[in-house]
């Protein structure tokens, strides 16, 4: 279990959850720069995949990111996501 009071953690597992998700090689997505986006061509998100990870992230670590921003800005690449989640972990 991932250590939420550590942000490079929560990036690495919500890493393998946008792999999960967009149905990547996980080893692919860990090796992508942070600001990589995830609707581009690297990712390729679809809204379906979206949808799941937003999903998986909310059921992982209680964050409802559709709730918290509605505009989904936060979803613009791996670097938003892991920092819109690790700035609003509730502590365990």
């Amino acid at each position: 279990m991932t250590d939420i009071q550590d942000p490079p953690a929560v990036e690495r597992e919500l890493r393998a959850m946008i792999a999960e998700a967009a149905r990547l090689d996980p080893d692919v997505v860990a090796a992508l720069p942070a600001d990589t986006a995830l609707f581009g061509p690297e990712i390729a998100l679809t809204s379906l995949a979206g949808v799941t990870l937003l999903g998986a992230v909310d059921a992982r670590f209680g964050v409802d990111v559709a709730a918290l921003d509605l505009s989904l800005d936060s979803l613009e690449s791996i670097a938003t996501l892991a920092g819109f989640v690790a700035t609003r972990l509730r502590p365990v």
